[in-house]
């Protein structure tokens, strides 16, 4: 996977998931040309957790685990 600078990172256009609820618990994606982020969107200057397009795309069709 191609690294991404942080300056892709703060231009990437974030998206809230349409998972998250009203109480705070919410994660942000963008997707961007090499890689998929993850963030919190309550810390969006914080850590970010970078997929690459497959994975992701596996991990968000696998059904929810109870």
């Amino acid at each position: 996977m191609t690294p991404t600078t942080s300056a892709e990172l703060a231009r990437a256009g974030w998206r809230k998931s349409s998972h998250s609820g009203d109480e705070g618990a919410c994660v942000e994606i963008a997707t961007l040309p090499r890689v998929v982020g993850v963030r919190d969107s309550k810390d969006p200057g914080g850590p970010v957790l970078l997929f690459a397009p497959r994975a992701w795309e596996s991990f968000a069709a696998a059904p929810p685990r109870r």
